[in-house]
């Protein structure tokens, strides 16, 4: 069944109206009219199978027929720093990632980053990045889209992660000692103290990527500083956007739900 996204369901008399960019693609490209099914999901994990009452130009007004349970989260939170990529890549980042899961994604500029943005580029980009991830919500029936950081310094970006209680590596390519699969499965799986009214912790990943030119040894040193460690993915050379890809998958693999069975952990 397809499903649609606005940002908070808001409901009266059990009847909600979209609007906007939405409505136009129920009725101007789907072709969608009254009587037509759908789930209506929202921003902060809510559901509900949905029929259409009547399909307008710019509004579809629809009557909230049953909430729907929401999916389970990932047992992992994962937090992946990406360095800013040319637009095809870090778009490509933005997408594969968060289909597979992924918490958070703090965009940042470090001494080999090529794309630099000005305030207003970035705010264009971070609201492109935003609707792509709310259509991979819909694709990947993910609870809620990842959520994206503002732009912040390769500095600024190592000193904001000091203190998170989660195991944090930095992907350098001139690792020869230190593998991530052996770190993921010589570590404990990182669970803070419960501080939520549920009790329980959820474990906690932090994973930073470099931009095509990589990192400087003086910036993986001041990450390591911070309670980073730096870790290679093998001998193979990849691009900044696959290694993003390939990190995210190997701890979903490794701590989180890549599988048949939703893991069986004080996060899930």
């Amino acid at each position: 069944m397809r499903r649609f996204f606005v940002q908070e369901i808001e409901a009266k008399d059990g009847l909600c109206t979209i609007r906007g960019s939405e409505a136009r693609h129920m009725t101007r490209v789907l072709r969608m009219g009254r009587g037509d099914r759908f789930i209506l999901m929202d921003g902060k994990g809510a559901r509900f199978l949905a029929v259409i009452e009547s399909a307008g130009r710019r509004e579809v007004l629809v009557t909230l027929e049953e909430p729907l349970p929401q999916p389970l989260p990932s047992p992992v939170e994962i937090t992946l720093c990406q360095a800013l990529l040319k637009s095809r890549a870090m778009d490509y980042v933005m997408e594969k990632t968060s289909e597979l899961g992924l918490h958070r994604i703090l965009p940042f500029s470090s001494e080999r980053t090529v794309v630099r943005l000005n305030e207003e580029r970035f705010a264009n980009k971070k609201q492109h990045w935003h609707e792509l991830a709310r259509s991979v919500a819909k694709q990947s029936n993910r609870k809620v889209p990842v959520e994206i950081g503002t732009l912040s310094s390769f500095e600024e970006l190592v000193e904001s992660c000091r203190v998170e209680y989660a195991l944090k590596v930095i992907l350098w390519e001139e690792e020869t000692a230190t593998d991530l699969k052996g770190v993921l499965r010589r570590s404990p799986p990182f669970t803070p103290p419960p501080v939520s009214s549920t009790g329980v912790g959820v474990m906690k990943f932090i994973g930073v990527v470099g931009p095509e030119g990589g990192f400087s040894e003086e910036e993986v040193r001041a990450a390591e500083k911070a309670g980073f460690v730096s870790v290679s993915l093998g001998q193979r050379v990849l691009r900044a956007e696959t290694a993003a890809v390939a990190i995210v998958a190997i701890v979903q693999y490794e701590w989180g739900d890549l599988s048949m069975r939703h893991p069986t952990n004080p996060g899930a």
